[in-house]
């Protein structure tokens, strides 16, 4: 690909024509919605730093260890937290998170998730509350895990109320649900059986809950898949997710919503959910996921982006401080072939305001470290900064330039380059809505730049230039 250069003379008109593109982005499509209550003051939290299990059990499955074979030990985990608390907690990231894969096991009597494997959950959260660190659990208000008979706490009914009856009208009607059987929203007892599934997790000291496959519950379909589920419509999902943010926000639980279609603008998710998926799921990583996967395209449909720079960019208007966080998903830093890739997806996910999930283990991070610790850059996260793109356009090459302002009153500008070969930028302040003088300095260079009216920065391939302006 040809070097592409960006003169100085003619880079505002550029810009400024891109944000006012009027190219049709391909949302998905609208539907009508019940009168549902509104849930006040559920966008209070700031994007998570954590660790997850995911590339974990992503590599055991890819070596032949699947179901109930599937499972981490107590020395592992001792392993695990003992470096999360040492090499990534002192910068903030307070929290391990479990994932699929590995076998959810509901055995007491309350019928909700009780064991990881072959972990109890209480163990867990006390392995990690002794190294200063919380558990955040995978699983959803909308899976069954007890047997049928188990009661819903504060009803006449048992589990058995929650499952389809014939009696709700479903999207698809001569298919079966596959994989997981799921509490449906109309039915007796199921607001009550999500108020005790987010009690449950309170008790047992969880605030973080990652729930999946959310789509497959709205219409019973993947992109991917085909038909994967009866899907019990719109309304009954947007029923169900109230519920859910209503007993969330009664218990102080951080809701993670997974694989939904964001029909409507994302106007349910938006509205009832602290974080939601923007991006297909991370699977093995590197410059595919973060840029290069069906690059520029867009779905009507989940996952609606195929890699995380189009997810950010098309999605990056329904985020904010007091609105939902939007999750590019896991990173996998030992899969990037590049210390440009590596500053280029942490940079993102913080420009972006969306959460840092480690996904690489004590035994794959090498000498990666020091992306994730990054304490200028982390600053963003603790601010609550939220950037946007130039242009929301996914054909537009502006939807590389990024900018937000912190809570102080300094500029941060995220300059990004998705091409394969070099890249230069020379872009006046007033692009971005910026006056005056400023002092700039490179937050990977660590270094002071000097006082600035404008930006010039030759990018390398795949990489970036992340710059904070003061007074």
């Amino acid at each position: 690909m040809n070097k592409l250069s960006i003169l100085a003379a003619g880079i505002t008109a550029t810009l400024l024509a891109g944000c006012t593109d009027d190219i049709e982005m391909r949302y998905p499509p609208k539907h009508e919605l019940p009168d549902l209550p509104d849930i006040e003051g559920i966008h209070q939290f700031k994007a998570p730093l954590y660790w997850s299990v995911y590339e974990y059990c992503y590599n055991m499955e890819r070596n032949g260890i699947t179901g109930s074979a599937m499972d981490i030990s107590a020395s592992e985990w001792d392993k695990i937290i003992d470096w999360v608390a040492t090499e990534l907690k002192p910068y903030g990231y307070d929290m391990i998170c479990t994932d699929g894969f590995i076998p959810m096991l509901a055995q007491d009597k309350s019928g909700y998730m009780t064991h990881y494997g072959s972990m109890p959950l209480k163990t867990l959260v006390e392995k990690c509350a002794a190294k200063g660190l919380k558990l955040g659990v995978y699983d959803n208000p909308l899976w069954i895990h007890g047997s049928k008979d188990t009661p819903i706490e504060g009803t006449e009914y048992t589990f058995n109320s929650l499952f389809y009856n014939g009696s709700t009208e479903v999207v698809n009607p001569k298919a079966e649900d596959q994989w997981f059987w799921w509490a449906v929203a109309e039915n007796p007892g199921a607001r009550e059986y999500i108020d005790g599934f987010f009690k449950h997790y309170k008790e047992l000291g969880v605030e973080y809950i990652r729930m999946d496959f959310l789509s497959w519950y709205e219409d019973g379909k993947d992109r991917n898949m085909g038909i994967v589920g009866r899907g019990y419509g719109r309304e009954s999902y947007a029923r169900a997710l109230a519920y859910i943010a209503e007993s969330a926000k009664k218990y102080g639980i951080f809701t993670s919503l997974v694989m939904p279609h964001l029909n409507n603008d994302a106007e349910v998710e938006a509205k009832y959910g602290n974080m939601v998926r923007i991006v297909a799921d991370t699977g093995g990583g590197g410059w595919w996921h973060c840029s290069a996967s069906d690059k520029g395209k867009s779905y009507t449909s989940w996952p609606n982006c195929m890699n995380m720079f189009d997810g950010f960019t098309y999605w990056s208007h329904i985020a904010g401080k007091e609105k939902v966080i939007l999750d590019g998903d896991f990173i996998r830093l030992n899969t990037f072939g590049s210390e440009a890739e590596k500053q280029t997806v942490v940079s993102l996910q913080l420009m972006a305001g969306g959460p840092v999930t480690v996904a690489d283990q004590y035994s794959t991070i090498g000498d990666n470290m020091k992306y994730y610790t990054n304490s200028e850059l982390l600053e963003l996260n603790k601010d609550r900064f939220v950037g946007k793109p130039l242009s929301d356009k996914l054909s537009d090459k502006n939807n590389e330039v990024w900018y937000g302002q912190m809570s102080n009153g300094d500029w941060v500008i995220g300059l990004f380059n998705r091409d394969d070969a070099s890249r230069s930028y020379n872009l006046s302040l007033s692009t971005f809505g910026i006056s005056g003088e400023w002092k700039m300095r490179d937050l990977w260079k660590h270094a002071d730049e000097g006082t600035v009216t404008s930006i010039s920065a030759t990018v390398p391939s795949h990489g970036c230039k992340i710059v904070r302006l003061s007074k």
